[in-house]
């Protein structure tokens, strides 16, 4: 079979990405609109928001294998033919989301003030914190049964639905919000009320879609356990990036405050723009699991070269138009002086990095479609130890400033790019079967 055979129809590709980057986006949208509602109940409610908030995102990102883990799994047996034990993989990986979920909520409850206490020392901001937290976190197990639904429905090529189901929860969230933030009177509290609302909304249609394509189902301890053990390799994945990231905010704050604004401004783009390239990884870990569940790793192979260089294509687009922006988006984001004179520092790294991160999404997605999370585990961590955490806190150290930041960030992102690059090239990834159980002791498979 040619190589041209093997290639994915681009509008195939594009029925994919496209749904599931209008779920990507719609989260950090909301999140928007929510603190614009909030922002109005004056500076200590909005801290409290931002700082619960970011408690929220760190619980539920690490969880994210169940939707990575379970749409590698899922889209292998539906690559093979086997339907029905793909949507059995969605249903013991929302058995474990909801029995994790209902975990944290209880944690929540008894850790909230702890944890909050600590970072903060106390005060106003703390109690309005942990009083959003404590409601916000009944949500936890809507939230990771929603993940859950994300990853059986990749599996089995529809992103279609999740794009309706999240903004059908959206949507619910979006009218209460600020109907309880006012007029009820709940203040903050308000807010995570209607984001749990919002959150039992999307989960319930994830639940009785489940319902009426595989039936009601006990739990399996034998599938749950081996959707852990990819889980655990993903969690250690998102804790480099998690402390990566923190990191970076740690320094650009202690380095003053026009150079955190800066940072923050740049970041808030880095971010968005991954949004949108990853869009195209998801459709790549579709395709690809499915393709070595039909037990053809040549197929495989082949969406792994021709997503990679369309990620790359992609970067190069996004950096030629972000530098074309570099005198004008800026001050969409600030007229002060100080700030604009710091964000080009951070700005051609950003702008360079794209075709860069074009590249490492695409592949990204490509291996854990095959469900190689092992390598992915330990490539991220040794990028992070060797790149990006040593020169962010040596820039502290250094006077560096955002130079020192970006940098780090860049060595994270060839780092990862190297080790990526080389792993897609061994074909070792490339394991056929409806599950992954080895490595094939050949690329030629």
């Amino acid at each position: 079979m040619s190589e041209t055979a093997e290639r994915v129809p681009v509008r195939r590709l594009l029925a994919l990405a496209i749904p599931a980057l209008g779920v990507l986006a719609a989260e950090p949208l909301y999140v928007l609109v929510d603190t614009a509602v909030v922002g109005h109940l004056g500076a200590v409610p909005l801290a409290g928001l931002a700082l619960g908030g970011t408690l929220f995102t760190v619980v539920s990102s690490q969880l994210t294998f169940l939707s990575y883990g379970t749409t590698a799994r899922a889209a292998r047996l539906h690559g093979a033919g086997r339907r029905a034990d793909a949507l059995a993989e969605g249903v013991q990986a929302s058995w474990l989301g909801a029995g994790v979920g209902v975990v944290i909520l209880l944690l929540a409850q008894v850790l909230a003030a702890p944890v909050v206490g600590l970072m903060t020392g106390g005060g106003a901001i703390a109690e309005a914190a942990v009083g959003w937290l404590r409601i916000a976190l009944i949500g936890a197990p809507m939230v990771l049964i929603s993940l859950a639904g994300h990853g059986w429905m990749r599996g089995v090529q529809d992103t279609v639905r999740p794009l309706r189901y999240v903004l059908a929860g959206n949507g619910v969230s979006l009218v209460l919000c600020p109907v309880l933030v006012y007029p009820v009177g709940w203040g903050l509290e308000g807010s995570a009320v209607a984001n749990v609302a919002g959150q039992t909304v999307a989960a319930t249609l994830f639940v009785r879609a489940l319902l009426v394509e595989a039936g009601a189902r006990r739990p399996d301890t034998e599938v749950m356990r081996a959707q852990l053990v990819l889980g655990r390799d993903l969690i250690l994945r998102t804790l480099a990036f998690q402390a990566c990231f923190l990191s970076a905010t740690s320094v650009a704050a202690r380095t003053g405050a026009d150079t955190a604004a800066a940072h923050q401004v740049v970041w808030q783009l880095w971010t968005f723009l991954a949004l949108v390239l990853d869009s195209l990884a998801i459709a790549a870990q579709s395709l690809v699991g499915a393709a070595l569940g039909r037990e053809s790793a040549r197929e495989a192979r082949a969406i792994g070269r021709q997503v990679s260089w369309y990620g790359l294509g992609f970067g190069i687009v996004l950096g030629v138009l972000f530098a074309a922006l570099s005198g004008l988006l800026p001050h969409a984001f600030t007229n002060d002086p100080a700030v604009l004179a710091e964000i080009p520092y951070a700005w051609w790294f950003f702008v360079g990095l794209q075709p860069v991160a074009g590249v490492v999404f695409a592949l990204d997605g490509v291996l854990l479609g095959a469900g190689d999370a092992a390598y992915l585990r330990t490539a991220t961590m040794l990028s992070a130890a060797l790149g990006y955490l040593p020169l962010i806190w040596l820039s502290l150290v250094s006077g560096w400033g955002l130079a020192g930041i970006w940098t780090g960030l860049s060595l994270f992102m060839f780092g990862r790019l190297l080790t990526l690059l080389l792993r897609a090239r061994s074909g070792r990834w490339a394991v056929v079967g409806a599950t992954r159980t080895s490595e094939p002791s050949s690329t030629h498979s």
